[in-house]
């Protein structure tokens, strides 16, 4: 296991398999990583609570704007 694979483990997809859900299901494992990271920076006092919920925030609007135009959970 390379440094790469250690730091942002990747989990296997037991969905329906389709393309626009498994690049959805990587977005959101990247999503988690990246609140992770977040988390720790703001727990160890080198970024401000209010620092922190911006990035969550921008990582969040991130997120939606790929489920939208993947067109996951469209009716």
């Amino acid at each position: 296991m390379d440094k790469s694979e250690f730091l942002n483990p990747k989990s296997p997809y037991y969905g329906q398999v389709k393309p626009e859900k498994l690049v959805f299901n990587s977005n959101l494992q990247e999503f988690v990583v990246g609140i992770g990271y977040i988390c720790g920076l703001e727990t160890n006092g080198k970024i401000s609570p209010s620092e922190a919920y911006a990035q969550i925030h921008s990582l969040w609007e991130q997120l939606e704007n790929s489920k939208h135009q993947l067109g996951i959970g469209d009716c």
